[in-house]
């Protein structure tokens, strides 16, 4: 059953800590060209399912999962953002509050890999310039109709610095390792941030020290000359 959702404020705000269910939240795009297979890549990844039949998805819908990063429960709410051109301008309000991305394309269909590069401008234009972003050559099970070549994506990656992985959702192919890796580089940079902030704290300078006991006595020593 697919989770379709409504735009509601706030929600993927930059991680953040909730209660005891998890330790943090991370909000996770997905982006890409209609038919590349990024609903099937979430339902495998959510739900361990693929559907040989999905649809175009419709606006926005959004699964959560789960996982240990480094010894802290985090749950990636990951969002479905539909590709047709004519839905782009209600999907860029859901990159807001994004601190990762997976930029899908089809390796059989060349179109879909040259319209990386405008994803990737709709995607920084948008969201956070700190976003961890990882591009999938998704539909490596079908190597045989393969129209983009391995060594072109990773020099495309190297040129943007972007992760690059291949998948294949129908094979469960990559699929857990990509969002593995787009978390634990969340991870990383939010604990980078968090040891800068508790360590800029510790070495603020100290106050002057004042004995409060010698202050006293002059005090005393003043009002007894005034008599």
């Amino acid at each position: 059953m697919r989770l379709m959702s409504r735009v509601v404020s706030g929600v993927g705000s930059m991680s953040y800590k909730v209660d005891h269910e998890y330790d943090y939240l991370f909000k996770i795009v997905l982006i890409g060209d209609s038919g590349v297979g990024k609903s099937n890549i979430l339902s495998r990844f959510t739900r361990n399912e693929f559907c040989l039949e999905s649809k175009s998805t419709i606006g926005v819908e959004f699964a959560t999962r789960t996982l240990q990063v480094e010894g802290k429960t985090v749950k990636a709410q990951i969002w479905d953002t539909a590709g047709q051109e004519r839905y782009r301008a209600i999907t860029s309000a859901y990159y807001r509050g994004a601190v990762g991305a997976l930029l899908v394309y089809d390796i059989t269909k060349r179109q879909t890999f040259e319209n990386v590069q405008r994803w990737l401008r709709e995607l920084r234009d948008h969201a956070d310039s700190n976003i961890v972003i990882m591009m999938a050559g998704n539909k490596s099970d079908l190597n045989h109709l393969r129209a983009v070549s391995t060594e072109d994506a990773q020099n495309l990656a190297e040129r943007e610095g972007l992760s690059f992985l291949e998948t294949s959702a129908l094979e469960a192919f990559n699929v857990e390792k990509a969002f593995q890796t787009i978390l634990f580089d969340i991870y990383q940079i939010i604990s980078k941030k968090a040891l800068a902030a508790q360590q800029a704290t510790t070495s603020l300078p100290q106050g002057t020290t004042i004995n409060v006991s010698n202050m006293s006595s002059s005090v005393e020593k003043k009002s007894c000359c005034s008599n």
